[in-house]
C-alpha cells in the first residue's frame, strides 16, 4: 500500500508541473555574477540578497565575481550564460549606458535584458574627518578659486563616480581632477591617505569608513536614515539626485516568460521587510522596478547620461 501511494504521489507532481507547464521559480539554485571584484557595493548588496534568497526560496544564490573593465568584461559575456533564468548577472546605472560608447566595450545596451533595479546608491562627497573642508560650500570655494587644483578618487573611468564628479562640476561651475581606482575601497584608502583631497565615493563609503570621515553632501531626494546630519546637494541648491543604480539582467535569449519569472522573485525579495531593513542599514536606497516599468525607467535616465557623455567627450 505504501509503494502504491508514493507512486501516486509522484504521478501528481508530474501530472502538476504539466499542468502548469514548469516547476515553481526558482526549483533549483540560481548563479549570480557580480562583473566586479569582492568588497564593492555590487558584493556587498549581492551578499544580503544570497542570505536572503535562502531563507524565502530554499535555494542558494552561488555568487561569482567576472571582474574587468569597470563591469565591460561581465556584461560582454552574458550572452554565453543559459537564458533559463537560472544565471543572472548584476547590471549598473549609468554604467550599461556610458560603457558601449568607449571603443572595445564588447556588448551593446540593448544586449542585456535587464529583468529588474532594485536600489541605488546615493552620490556623495566624501573627506577625512580632519579635511579642512568642513561643510559642501568650503570645497566649492576653494574649486573656484583654484580650477582643477582639487583632486576626486573615485572608481573606475567613465563610471557613477567619473559621471557625478562631470555632472557636478558642471552644475556647480567648477572644475575638478578625477583620479580612477580599481575598487572603492581603494579610492577610500586614497582619500584616507590624503594623496586625494576628497572622494566621489557613496552613503555606503560614509557606513564602512564610519568616524575616520565626513560626508560633505548626499545625492537623495530626501536625507538618508543613516545620515540624518548631511543635507542633500538639493538642501544646498544644487539639482543632483542619484547614485550608482543596480538591477538584475539575463542574455537577450531569454524568453518573456523567463524575464517575468526572475523579476518576479527579485520584487518579492525587494519587498520582504528584512531583506528591505538590511539594505537601507548598508547605506543603500531602495527603489522597486520590475521588469515592466524597465524600459521607462531607463528611458527617464538616459538623456542625463548621454548629456554627461558629450562632457567626457564621448559622443559628439
Amino acid at each position: 500500500m505504501k509503494i502504491m501511494w508514493n507512486i501516486f504521489l509522484a504521478m501528481a507532481l508530474v501530472l502538476g508541473v504539466a499542468a502548469t507547464g514548469s516547476a515553481a521559480y526558482p526549483d533549483k539554485d540560481v548563479t549570480y555574477i557580480v562583473p566586479f571584484g569582492p568588497g564593492g557595493e555590487s558584493d556587498i548588496s549581492a551578499r544580503i540578497q544570497q542570505a536572503n534568497f535562502r531563507r524565502l526560496f530554499g535555494h542558494e544564490m552561488v555568487i561569482q565575481y567576472k571582474p574587468g573593465g569597470g563591469g565591460a568584461v561581465g556584461w560582454s559575456s552574458l550572452q554565453q550564460y543559459p537564458s533559463d533564468g537560472y544565471t543572472i548577472m548584476g547590471t549598473n546605472l549609468p554604467h550599461i549606458v556610458l560603457k558601449p560608447l568607449q571603443k572595445g566595450s564588447g556588448f551593446k545596451l540593448e544586449d542585456i535584458a535587464n529583468v529588474y533595479f532594485f536600489h541605488y546608491t546615493p552620490d556623495a562627497i566624501v573627506v577625512p574627518v580632519n579635511s579642512k573642508y568642513k561643510t559642501l560650500d568650503d570645497l566649492v570655494q576653494d574649486a573656484k578659486a583654484h580650477p582643477g587644483m582639487i583632486t576626486f578618487a573615485g572608481t573606475g573611468s567613465y563610471s557613477n563616480n567619473h559621471f557625478a564628479k562631470t555632472r557636478f562640476d558642471k552644475i556647480a561651475g567648477i572644475k575638478t581632477t578625477y583620479i580612477p581606482f580599481k575598487t572603492t575601497g581603494d579610492a577610500a584608502m586614497a582619500m584616507l591617505g590624503k594623496q586625494v583631497a576628497a572622494h566621489w565615493g557613496y552613503t555606503t563609503v560614509g557606513v564602512a569608513q564610519g568616524d575616520k570621515v565626513r560626508l560633505l553632501a548626499v545625492a537623495g531626494e530626501e536625507r538618508h536614515p543613516l545620515f540624518p546630519n548631511v543635507p542633500t546637494f538639493k538642501e544646498l541648491g544644487y539639482e543632483f539626485v542619484g547614485g550608482a543604480y543596480r538591477g538584475l539582467a539575463l542574455p537577450k535569449a531569454s524568453t518573456e516568460a523567463t524575464r517575468k519569472e526572475v523579476s518576479d522573485m527579485l520584487d518579492k525579495l525587494n519587498h520582504d521587510p528584512q531583506f528591505r531593513k538590511q539594505m537601507v542599514n548598508a547605506g543603500f536606497t531602495m527603489v522597486d522596478v520590475p521588469y515592466d516599468k524597465v524600459p521607462a525607467f531607463l528611458d527617464s535616465l538616459k538623456d542625463k547620461y548621454y548629456e554627461v557623455a558629450k562632457e567626457l567627450k564621448l559622443i559628439k
